[in-house]
């Protein structure tokens, strides 16, 4: 039997609905495993995805994407210190982004911002998932896990043109150097 879905809250499709849709061209970051295209999206179950469609992930800052997939290989008992992952640089460009601004927009849209850097994910899903069903093509929020934006595409809304790697190879992440010389920086409030 197919699984029943929820139905979408009206209040936050109105709300997400009457922010504008901005164009945004411009260079972003992506680590991912060793051999995987950087260009790719994939449906996960993630902060900004509930798995219905495909999402890419990537940062405003190199040090941005780095502490996204820190905190996820961090989660694990043992950090997979083996595997190797590599940081990109794309170009972007896009057309119709939902642009949430800071913390306090994210408030606004019934995110506890409290616990914003948990893996609370029901309200920031269910943000993306109304962005994506009123036509968005990706949206720009504040990183839990770095002071800096986010930016999330969802790919099925753009050409494969409107992604594109802006040098021919990513630049490998050495995670003993990188965690020694950062630290995590929360995101603020501004």
């Amino acid at each position: 039997m197919a699984e029943l879905r929820k139905a979408r809250d009206l209040a936050l499709l109105d709300a997400i609905d009457a922010m504008d849709r901005e164009p945004f061209e411009g260079k972003v970051w992506r680590a991912v495993r060793e051999g995987r295209d950087p260009t790719l999206g994939s449906p996960s179950q993630s902060r900004w995805c509930n798995g219905l469609f495909d999402i890419l992930y990537t940062s405003l800052e190199r040090d941005g994407a780095i502490a996204e997939i820190n905190a996820l290989l961090s989660s694990q008992p043992v950090f997979p210190s083996k595997m190797r992952w590599d940081c990109y640089e794309l170009s972007i460009r896009a057309t119709k982004t939902l642009r949430i601004a800071d913390l306090p927009m994210l408030q606004k849209l019934g995110v506890d911002v409290a616990t914003f850097q948990e893996r609370r994910y029901d309200q920031t899903q269910a943000i993306a998932d109304a962005a994506f069903f009123l036509g968005f093509d990706g949206l720009i929020a504040p990183s839990a896990r770095w002071a800096c934006s986010n930016l999330m595409l969802f790919t099925s809304r753009l050409q494969p043109s409107d992604i594109e790697l802006a040098a021919d190879a990513g630049v490998p992440i050495d995670w003993t150097e990188w965690r020694r010389a950062n630290r995590y920086k929360p995101p603020s409030d501004a």
